[in-house]
């Protein structure tokens, strides 16, 4: 029972937490759920299987717009770094960086419980922590409590290696080392294949926040202090 609604809104996570996010009072707006509900990938392969479905034989097609475009700032997000790496790429203009390549050796991706990165620039730097793993967040955030670090981005995903290794993944992964590499460097694989690098260049959301976005951002897309 869906109450009359006209869309209703499921999610499709590698994330078990996002069962609970969801229910948050901060995940609503105007009194109303944003998401009904959250599935994990595990749970959507065994409905296929219940289901009989082959993906071999499913019919292709494309997603409905503004879905339909991705940048490949957007894939990254799965593995731990790929959101600071997005960030950087939306400020690679701005810092005087022609294009992205610096970023890719400049110690934001890898598996590493916490990578420590220095950006360098034109009149500047910041200085960036990524984390994964919640045992690794907590010495950041001590250290940083206690004066002895300061950041100007700290990245945190409590899964170790990012979304990609949450607890909604299908869980053989985790008495395969090199499955778990092959996860993150399927995301950077399809990263290289997108048409679209950066979420700025991205047309569709581009026009979508200029249009039935406009100042409506942050009630909509940010979570409630």
């Amino acid at each position: 029972n869906n109450d009359g609604k006209r869309v209703v809104s499921v999610s499709i996570m590698p994330c078990t937490a996002k069962k609970a996010e969801i229910l948050r009072p901060e995940s609503r707006t105007g009194g109303v759920q944003d998401i009904d509900y959250s599935l994990t990938t595990t749970e959507l392969v065994e409905m296929f299987r219940t289901a009989g479905l082959n993906k071999e034989n499913c019919p292709k097609g494309e997603a409905d717009i503004p879905f339909s475009m991705g940048s490949g700032g957007g894939t990254i997000f799965g593995a731990t770094g790929g959101v600071t790496e997005a960030v950087l790429r939306y400020l690679s203009p701005k810092l005087g960086f022609t294009d992205f390549t610096w970023i890719e050796d400049s110690g934001v991706r890898g598996r590493a419980g916490i990578k420590k990165v220095r950006v360098e620039y034109a009149g500047g730097s910041v200085s960036i922590a990524v984390v994964s793993g919640l045992a690794n967040a907590k010495k950041v955030l001590d250290d940083v409590a206690a004066g002895k670090a300061h950041y100007d981005l700290i990245e945190v995903m409590a899964c170790p290696g990012g979304c990609v290794m949450g607890g909604g993944q299908p869980v053989d992964v985790l008495n395969s080392p090199s499955n778990r590499v092959l996860r993150s460097s399927t995301l950077y694989t399809i990263d290289l294949n997108c048409d679209i690098a950066a979420s700025q260049d991205n047309t569709q959301v581009s026009a979508l926040y200029g249009s039935w976005l406009a100042g409506r951002e942050h009630e909509l897309l940010h979570r409630a202090k």
